[in-house]
């Protein structure tokens, strides 16, 4: 049963099911309800639904809804209809994120699927990726994070950029892509 009272303006939206993409909805997860499994060209991916939401398949759409007007259900009603397009879109056309990175001798390079970071430590930092996660290096600069879940390549992209965060004062350090860093002055003498 469909609650089309105060429907959500994200929740409402049909999401439409393109091809190549098969959209599997069963019992169970994690917490105990239904799980939406989405496969496609760039991988599989899947994610439990909270008690109170709904999903179906109608005319080649996914539908999300809820149970009841409950604030809980209201609040979890757009958010799950964004999760489950962000992996409509992830095994479609996948997400990527860019860094880049900035300063005298720092450098990036891969060796098989892990990256290998030269950012002013005495020591050359060895990062393995996680599954499903690849990670590219052009112009040892610049460094490409792709993948089909787009939380883990924003994490993947988080980890990186932490191990040398950009300093304020030369702005050497690894930041994303058209990041602007503020700079602070140099102390001045007296």
């Amino acid at each position: 049963m469909l609650c089309l009272l105060k429907m959500s303006r994200i929740g409402k939206m049909p999401i439409t099911i393109p091809l190549g993409v098969t959209i599997e909805i069963k019992d169970g997860g994690d917490y105990g309800y239904k799980e939406v499994n989405v496969k496609g060209p760039k991988g599989e991916l899947n994610q439990s639904l909270k008690r109170g939401v709904t999903v179906e398949i109608r005319d080649n759409q996914i539908l999300v809804g809820r149970e009841s007007d409950s604030k809980q259900n209201r609040a979890f009603h757009g958010l799950f209809r964004t999760l489950v397009n962000n992996m409509v879109v992830g095994v479609t056309t996948g997400y990527s994120k860019s860094l880049e990175i900035v300063g005298i001798g720092y450098r990036a390079e891969t060796q098989g699927a892990n990256l290998i970071l030269s950012v002013g430590y005495s020591h050359k930092i060895n990062y393995e990726p996680p599954v499903g996660i690849t990670i590219s290096v052009q112009e040892q600069t610049n460094v490409t994070v792709e993948g089909a879940d787009k939380q883990s390549v924003g994490e993947v992209a988080a980890k990186i950029r932490a191990f040398r965060k950009p300093e304020p004062y030369k702005g050497k350090g690894v930041r994303y892509k058209g990041e602007v860093v503020r700079r602070k002055s140099t102390k001045t003498g007296a």
